[in-house]
This record gives C-alpha cells, structure tokens and sequence, in this order.
C-alpha cells in the first residue's frame, strides 16, 4: 500500500488522496483476518485542481501511474469537475468530495505528506468501517435520487459475500 501512496505521491497533485476500497477493503480484510489483500477493481487516486478540468489529464496521470506500477487498476479522477458528472453542487476541496461518497465506510482516503507520514481523511467518521456497517453517508441519506442510487450500488457490491461480518 505505501508504494501505492508514494506513486500518487510523485504526481505532486493537489490536494490529491487514494481512497475509497484502496482504504475501505485493507481495513476490513485486516478486521477478517485475511493474510492476503482482497483484489481490488480499481484503486481510486483523486485531487482537486479547478484549473485544469479535462479528462485528457486524468488519463495522461492515469498512463504515468501504470508506467511506475504496471498491472494495478489505477483510476484518477479530479474533483474539481466530479460534480457534474454526479449533477451534484460543485465540490470545493478533495475531502468535500470524499464526504459525498454513497457509503460511511467508503468516505476515506489516505496519503503521504511531504515527510512521509501517513494521513487519513474520514468526514464521516471512522466507526461504521470498524464496525463493518453499511450506510448512506448524510449527502445520500437526505437525497431520493441518490438514496436509490445507493440502495442500487450496495446490491451490486454485495460486500458479504467477500466479508461475512459486513452488516447493512
């Protein structure tokens, strides 16, 4: 996981996290015991940059990440231009994005900051990852539209079926 971070980290992005089940699916394979990391559809690396929008660049950071880890399923999107895609109100930092993931236990992301050390961004708490349980964060609990969208995608992960003492 640390090469990982000090790969995003040489993008010298803005504000930029890995997160989402990069964070979400270490931690509960550690609360299961498992000695072997769960496979992961995609490793999620964001940032913040309202001055360059296009997906072009996503691709071209997405293209540098394979260069210096090939194999893995890097996806890098920019914040800055997320809330139109989602038709949500324009985010204003990273971890205000983060805040807008469907799940609590998925609005995580971590780094490395210029010493190395490791920081956590959680504006949602920490506790219903711990604990292994699944909600709307509030964006998606106080929204119809989004809450079925949620309900939508918490069928389709069916998280149990990797982690049995995930609970709804």
């Amino acid at each position: 996981m640390i090469e990982v971070l000090r790969a995003a980290q040489s993008l010298k992005l803005p504000d930029w996290w890995v997160c989402a089940g990069f964070v979400r699916s270490k931690i509960w394979d550690t609360l299961h015991g498992f000695h072997a990391r769960t496979s992961l559809a995609d490793i999620d690396v964001i940032y913040f940059d309202p001055e360059n929008l296009t997906e072009r660049e996503e691709k071209e950071l997405e293209k540098k990440l394979v260069q210096l880890m090939p194999g893995l399923p890097w996806s890098v999107k920019n914040q800055a231009r997320m809330h139109v895609l989602n038709r949500l109100d324009p985010y204003i930092s990273s971890t205000d994005a983060v805040s807008k993931f469907p799940e609590t236990a998925t609005a995580l992301g971590v780094k490395l900051d210029e010493q190395g050390t490791l920081l956590l961004t959680a504006p949602c708490g920490i506790d219903d990852v711990i604990k292994m349980k699944i909600r709307p964060t509030p964006h998606f609990a106080n929204d119809k539209r989004l809450l079925a969208i949620y309900e939508e995608r918490v069928k389709r992960k069916n998280w149990q079926a990797t982690w049995e003492k995930v609970k709804q």
